[in-house]
């Protein structure tokens, strides 16, 4: 080994050693949350509400938001993230409703996607197909998926018995490969692929069937449109620990940008973080708040690694890839109305361009369209040049509308979730087999390394204020899982 790398590696030790000592000199205990989306601003107010003041967090791109964002399209500010609030109407209030439609009263839209049977598009030819036909196959597929729905009443809860839903779909529909024709095809994505960015081939029918958000929340799903951005929501969120501008977003000097986390180096001592512009952090305790996706890449390194059972739950679960594309064109050739906010293209290629949303009622006269594509699709669409994309998109909308004059799109727009380093993908997927013990392993801290998840922030509080360590239930322990004393998660 040469003596130089002897040296670093020496002064490195020393670093590290020297920032773990200097923990013990600070007023309380120190945080570090890698990543400042959602959860990692919400875990920094559920510490700030605690009596946890000297927190730091560190956002590796330049903004704050993570998969939450606006992005400028053709004179409009569009969202290439999250974009509705699903779960509304039900016997209980979904949580962030009230902050998008009273507090900051973010212009939003219900999204009829009952519509969706009078609006399905011929690959052949164009024109719809009959109406009555399309709503008696979705009525089938409904009908199967509820008779998916009381199956999951029979399941042991550990998910010994969790089928994936195309399974589900062979018992009951006696289809082999699922769904087959177009119309059949178009609808089973809308469903399943619309919702969860996978196909049912890989999604766990024990998991969401109910799913949980409807169950809990209701039905009803609105579509944010403001120009402020779903973003706000963050901000406001923030709001309430760290300093904002007069616009109301998150400019505290505690909230580093730019700032890419490389390793996290951690023992019973304390943690310390290191970006990529050679900066090092020390803190008691670090939240990594980050995508299952990034965590699923090498962007991070853990030092010492995770053990075995952390990586086995991290790698377990799916980062699905859902991609919303922006076209703008000259002028509008396509119907609007009541009943034609969405409309679909039945192709004989499961999930080619098949989901399409006219923005006339969110943008008037903006003469945008959104097509959503996901998986495979997406993963192949990132890889390609946006002037294919584009060409493709646009043959799309001429078999759909052969007897209109289709121009060219003036313009595109492509996220990348995949490809971006930062995300890795869009949102995590249930797969077959899991339970409330592989989600509990996912979110559970390994020493003084906490991960986001659901009441991860109480778990660092239990373990800073009344130093409890928390505990995975075993996967065939139907036990609750407690936090602070209360139920918060049953074996399901």
């Amino acid at each position: 080994m040469k003596s130089s790398v002897v040296i670093a590696l020496a002064a490195a030790v020393l670093l590290v050693a020297a920032q773990y000592a200097s923990l013990a000199d600070a007023k309380g205990p120190r945080v570090i949350i890698v990543g400042a989306g959602m959860s990692g601003i919400s875990t920094g107010k559920r510490l700030w509400e605690s009596g946890v003041r000297d927190l730091v967090i560190l956002e590796a791109t330049e903004r704050v938001g993570g998969r939450m964002h606006k992005h400028n399209f053709g004179g409009l500010n569009v969202e290439i993230g999250a974009n509705w609030v699903e779960g509304v109407g039900g016997d209980k209030l979904n949580p962030i409703w009230p902050i998008v439609n009273s507090t900051l009263k973010l212009r939003n839209f219900y999204s009829d996607f009952d519509s969706v049977v009078g609006n399905v598009y011929k690959e052949d030819g164009g024109g719809l197909y009959d109406e009555d036909y399309v709503q008696q196959r979705m009525d089938r597929a409904y009908e199967v998926d509820d008779m998916g729905t009381n199956l999951t009443k029979m399941m042991d809860p550990s998910g010994r018995d969790d089928i994936s839903i195309l399974a589900m779909q062979r018992m009951f529909n006696h289809q082999p490969n699922g769904p087959a024709t177009p119309v059949d095809m178009v609808l089973d994505y809308f469903i399943y692929d619309y919702e969860f960015a996978e196909p049912p081939s890989v999604t766990s029918l024990q998991n969401t069937h109910p799913l949980p958000t409807e169950a809990d929340f209701g039905e009803d799903n609105h579509f944010v449109a403001d120009q402020r951005g779903f973003e706000s929501i963050i901000h406001y969120i923030g709001s309430s620990y760290l300093a904002t501008d007069a616009n109301g977003t998150i400019s505290d000097r505690r909230v580093l940008l730019n700032k890419v986390v490389r390793q996290i180096a951690y023992n019973n001592r304390g943690v310390v973080v290191k970006t990529e512009d050679g900066s090092s952090y020390g803190a008691d305790f670090v939240v990594v708040s980050t995508s299952l996706g990034v965590l699923q890449s090498d962007l991070i390194q853990f030092t010492p690694q995770l053990p075995f059972w952390k990586l086995a739950a991290i790698y377990r679960f799916d980062m699905a890839v859902y991609t919303k594309i922006f076209l703008k064109f000259p002028r509008r050739f396509w119907p609007v109305g009541e009943g034609k906010q969405f409309f679909v293209y039945a192709s004989r290629r499961r999930g080619y361009y098949g989901m399409w949303q006219s923005f006339e009622r969110e943008y008037p006269g903006a003469n945008v369209l959104l097509v959503t594509v996901t998986g495979d699709e997406s993963r192949r669409i990132e890889q390609q040049p946006d002037s294919v994309t584009k060409a493709e998109a646009v043959a799309v909308l001429r078999n759909m509308f052969p007897d209109a004059d289709v121009p060219d799109a003036t313009d595109i727009y492509v996220p990348r979730w995949w490809s971006n380093r930062f995300f890795k993908g869009s949102y995590s997927n249930w797969p077959i087999g899991v339970n409330r013990y592989e989600y509990d392993q996912l979110r559970a801290p390994v020493g003084r390394v906490y991960f986001t998840g659901v009441d991860s922030a109480d778990i660092l509080i239990n373990r800073i204020f009344k130093n409890e360590e928390y505990e995975v239930r075993g996967k065939y322990d139907n036990q609750a899982a407690e936090v602070n004393g209360k139920v918060i998660a049953e074996a399901k």
